[in-house]
């Protein structure tokens, strides 16, 4: 297979000033100045496998050790195994014992392979933003290729949770090509395939703003793998901890409402001694003052209604 031609110089612009010293003066619907968004990437089943015919199998289990082709690596292969066995149970459990509704990054194709989780979301009030049909490196991928793996997730998805996906993300790195897709699709209110705010805004593509609704990888799970890692729940719940404090505190002195993406995984935040910092986390926010928990779903659709995008150009 060729590799696609590169788009030198194509996707989304870079915008280094963003909403400045005076980002909007808001609160979120329940009059809180932080609204916490927990997302739970789903991924297990989705990753490069050889039995799925990949030419390589992935290492984001509990180390990265690699074992190269044609050997399998069903060390790593477990590891994801125990996320969708065990670890999205437990997060489940937990977010059902304190009554927070959270956002689910579901990959078509994990979901596919586990109808009784499809079932509970079915039966759930948690929302589902897209995480790519298989969880790839879809920046390789060319136009039509990216095009025809999105509409896939989009009925697979829909067809096993019932849920139209509104919002979506790639894995890590999206191409030149997803935004200017997701528009093209027009069944998407936002994506979250960057990092670079902590609020919403709207991008320009095509001619037509598109709601970006930034995600977190500073406050995620992947901290127990990445450096500056957190070797135990306790060092991950205070770094949390720190952040909302801090924001809830920013707010209070008129600097502006937020928001804190938490980006948890089932292989790894089900684990049952990094469990407790999910644990930990809930309780606190729940009896915090200024803050709130938030699906993504609702806050793009509360910046859409209070913000609406600026006329298309």
């Amino acid at each position: 297979m060729r590799s696609p031609p590169i788009r030198l110089n194509a996707g989304p612009s870079r915008h280094f000033i963003g909403y400045g010293r005076k980002p909007p003066e808001f609160r979120w619907p329940d009059g809180s100045g932080l609204a916490v968004n927990i997302v739970v990437n789903y991924e297990e089943g989705a990753e490069a496998n050889l039995l799925d015919g990949d030419l390589t199998q992935d290492t984001w289990g509990e180390y990265t050790y690699a074992i190269d082709p044609p050997f399998r690596d069903i060390g790593t292969e477990g590891h994801y195994e125990f996320g969708s066995r065990v670890g999205i149970w437990r997060v489940a459990r937990l977010l059902e014992e304190y009554g927070v509704d959270a956002t689910i990054g579901g990959c078509a194709l994990a979901l596919e392979r586990n109808p009784e989780v499809c079932e509970w979301l079915r039966a759930s009030n948690h929302d589902i933003i897209g995480h790519g049909y298989r969880w790839a490196e879809e920046f390789k991928f060319g136009r039509d290729e990216e095009r025809q793996y999105l509409e896939l997730a989009i009925d697979s998805i829909e067809r096993t949770t019932g849920q139209r996906i509104k919002g979506w993300y790639l894995r890590s790195f999206p191409s030149v090509n997803t935004r200017e897709l997701l528009v093209a699709n027009g069944g998407f209110l936002y994506d979250s395939d960057t990092c670079n705010d902590e609020i919403p805004y709207y991008s320009i593509v095509d001619g037509k703003p598109f709601l970006v609704v930034p995600y977190s990888k500073t406050h995620n799970d992947a901290k127990f793998f990445m450096p500056p890692t957190a070797s135990t729940s306790t060092d991950f719940f205070e770094n949390l901890r720190l952040a909302i404090d801090f924001l809830v505190r920013e707010s209070e002195k008129g600097y502006g409402a937020r928001m804190l993406t938490v980006g948890l995984h089932a292989r790894w935040i089900g684990q049952p001694s990094r469990a407790p910092a999910l644990e930990a986390l809930l309780d606190y926010v729940l009896k915090k003052d200024g803050a709130c928990f938030m699906r993504r779903l609702d806050i793009a659709e509360f910046w859409l209604k209070n913000f609406p995008p600026p006329a298309a150009t």
